[in-house]
């Protein structure tokens, strides 16, 4: 190896490290492509593969001779090839199974990176993040998703605060995608339907250690209809959904099939894969001559599946008319009518006018389930009991699995050095342990405090930069400008709502009493100010409508200058605001938040949560880690609990959080509020952690699908 590392050019090394998202969940690399230039880095979305086509060879020889780059290269190209050669991994000792057969993770959506926008909301990021610690245990998993050459939305907010959606165009080209191909040229699947074959090519996409496939219908095997079927994540109509859903789930298995790969599991990262299982069971009823019962049965033994959202909206359904327009090819080499396949999707399979359910499809087509919080599986327990109708509720088999994120993608460098002092070394290996995290206690505190205050201020620079900027392009005056320019204040409490825009996240639910508000902010001893950030779905009205509500807000006096929305919501800004907040403000509408993970990614920065006791904050909170909006009951009348939880979200508010910030010692230091912080750091870091989910998803539920096991209730602390 030392050999064939030293015959590489340095624009080969950084071109292999920019081939691999590897890069940019490890600061020091990252660190790199900004030494090469910083600015541009910044302006091309953080995406090395477009500031490598600006620096070729001889310029980025130059450049590195100049900021002496040669060595940080050697030794991050180094590194590189150790992580992606070590046999010495969690997965290799406590998932060797997985090598007979890898574990394919389906999902419709993978939030990787800013410069690959294929992904809306929080379901993205968690595969996103589920990749990325599958890579850091060495586990035996590929990832099989689509390619949207648009994207999900570039949103900007017009003068009146109503979202505008543009969709510019993804260029593969500029992306560290390559075309699968084979002696004949690209590899090319196809999906047969009632009404002619959708075609699709095979991207891939390293992410470390782990091999992601995005099928993309814009070639010209397809009609122009379907070139388009991958253009937008969750755009169209319920014909263009399903059409997507087939081409995920069967044209994914296919894709499988044509590069060789024999999984030994499925899981399907919620419902929009669920036809994946129906391929295997034809596979196996082709290759092995058995029958579809036997088929099915030996299918299930060996899928997962992951269902992600309470909400009846996000769980699709489809007219017979469509399932027998895409099915019925599929249905009639499985021996199926159109009532027999139907009757897959349905809760009762004999009721005609019931719908086709994905959801219930999953459900039928796996052995282990699981929702991604222990609430949200009590709710998915009652909300398909009548899948069971012969068992009661607790014996339901749908388990739980809490969410996690990925440690090194959202902790904060200047964090990162902390830890590395005061935890145990190579702590990030072992980052899913308990133990690990013990000794976060010895921080001192205002080493802490120290570190926060310089995010927050990178923030507030960024948030006045992004509200200069959307002013100037909405054609504003020179004094709203210069006002943007000072607006903010270091000192004020900084509570963050960045997220979605669905009405059932109630962003607006800070707005219920304008008054009340009003006094909080322009208190000039205890200072507080907001930052929201999210879209809503081109579809989604009111969702718009909330957006356009706090942006005509932000407007106003008093509240201009002390509450700001932020366009453009992404992972890159997403970041940002989790390393930089004070508070993490989320209340939803229990029990309707399945889990989230934004506030776990604040908690790794310092920051502290202040939410309702739902998704994961239910079974986090422990009265001294964070902060509780009402006290877990919910009531039958939803106005009712708006109301009653907006009152309790000012009441915790004026009473706890705000005092507790601003209680400081001689050296103004906030030393109660700086405990909670490290209380929320050691308590929580390690178990909403993705490494500690995946590990937990290969112990219980990977491991035992390999093995053709039935064991359907998977509940983790």
């Amino acid at each position: 190896m030392e050999e064939k590392v030293a015959q590489l050019s340095i624009h080969q090394k950084l071109s292999k490290l920019a081939a691999n998202l590897w890069w940019s969940w490890d600061p020091e690399v990252t660190e790199v492509f900004r030494l090469i230039d910083r600015q541009r880095f910044d302006e091309l979305n953080h995406n090395p593969v477009l500031l490598l086509k600006e620096y070729p060879p001889d310029r980025l020889e130059q450049r590195a001779r100049e900021a002496v780059l040669h060595s940080r290269v050697h030794w991050a190209y180094r590194r590189f090839s150790e992580y992606l050669e070590s046999s010495t991994t969690w997965g290799a000792t406590h998932a060797a199974i997985l090598g007979q057969g890898p574990v394919a993770y389906f999902s419709a959506e993978f939030g990787l990176h800013e410069s690959l926008p294929i992904y809306s909301g929080g379901l993205g990021v968690l595969a996103g993040d589920h990749l990325k610690s599958a890579s850091d245990l060495g586990l035996q998993l590929i990832g099989i998703g689509l390619f949207y050459h648009e994207g999900y939305f570039v949103q900007a907010i017009d003068s009146h605060g109503w979202q505008q959606e543009e969709y510019p165009r993804l260029s593969a080209d500029a992306l560290p995608l390559k075309v699968v191909e084979n002696s004949a040229g690209p590899v090319i699947v196809r999906v047969d339907t009632r009404n002619g074959a959708i075609h699709a090519r095979i991207l891939h996409l390293a992410v470390g250690r782990i091999d992601l496939y995005l099928l993309d219908t814009d070639i010209p095997q397809n009609t122009p209809e379907d070139r388009k079927l991958t253009a937008r994540l969750y755009g169209g109509d319920q014909r263009t959904r399903i059409r997507q859903e087939l081409l995920l789930g069967v044209g994914g298995v296919r894709a499988l099939k044509a590069l060789g790969i024999t999984p030994n599991v499925i899981h399907m990262n919620e419902g929009h894969s669920a036809f994946a299982p129906l391929e295997v069971i034809r596979e196996r009823m082709q290759d092995d001559g058995l029958p579809f019962d036997r088929a099915l049965k030996d299918t299930a033994s060996r899928c997962v599946f992951t269902t992600h959202t309470p909400v009846p909206a996000g769980h699709d359904r489809f007219d017979a008319g469509l399932i027998d327009e895409h099915l019925g090819p599929l249905a009639d080499t499985l021996g199926l009518n159109l009532h027999g396949m139907m009757g897959l999707g349905r809760v009762d399979p004999q009721h005609d006018g019931e719908t086709f359910c994905m959801t219930v499809l999953a459900l039928k087509m796996c052995r282990i389930a699981n929702g991604v919080s222990s609430l949200h599986g009590v709710v998915s327990r009652d909300m398909w009991s009548s899948l069971w109708p012969w068992r009661s509720v607790e014996e339901i088999p749908i388990g739980h699995i809490t969410n996690g994120v990925h440690v090194p993608t959202w902790l904060a460098s200047q964090m990162r050095v902390l830890y590395d002092r005061v935890l145990p070394e190579n702590w990030f290996q072992r980052s899913g342990q308990a133990e690990v995290w013990r000794s976060f206690e010895s921080t001192t505190p205002g080493e802490l405090w120290e570190i926060h205050s310089t995010l927050k201020n990178r923030l507030i620079v960024y948030a006045r930069e992004n509200a200069v900027d959307q002013a100037r392009r909405r054609g504003e005056s020179d004094s709203v400008v210069r006002d943007l320019e000072t607006m903010f204040d270091p000192r004020a409490l900084t509570i963050g709502f960045a997220r979605r825009f669905a009405p059932y996240k109630r962003a607006d639910l800070i707005l219920k009493d304008l008054d009340f508000l009003a006094r909080l902010i322009a208190d000039v001893d205890r200072p507080v100010q907001f930052i929201f950030a999210g879209k809503a779905h081109p579809a989604d009205e009111r969702g718009k409508q909330i957006l356009q509500q706090i942006y005509r807000l932000t407007r106003e006096e008093p509240f201009r200058g002390r509450v700001l929305i932020l366009e453009n919501y992404s992972i890159d800004m997403g970041r940002k605001l989790v390393q930089g907040v004070d508070v993490w403000l989320n209340n939803p509408r229990r029990p309707l938040e399945a889990s989230g993970t934004s506030g776990q990614k604040v908690v790794l920065n310092g920051g502290l949560n202040c939410s309702v006791l739902d998704g994961w904050w239910a079974e986090a909170y422990d009265g001294k880690n964070g902060f509780a909006i009402g006290n877990g009951r919910t009531h039958s009348n939803q106005d009712l609990q708006d109301a009653r939880d907006g009152a309790d979200l000012y009441r915790v508010l004026t009473e706890e959080v705000i005092p507790l910030f601003f209680e400081r010692d001689r050296d103004d230091l906030p030393q109660q509020w700086i405990s909670r912080m490290k209380r929320a750091i050691r308590t929580l870091g390690w178990r909403f952690n993705a490494d500690r989910m995946v590990m937990d998803y290969a112990t219980h539920s990977y491991v035992p699908a390999a093995g053709g096991l039935s064991c359907s209730i998977v509940s983790m602390p």
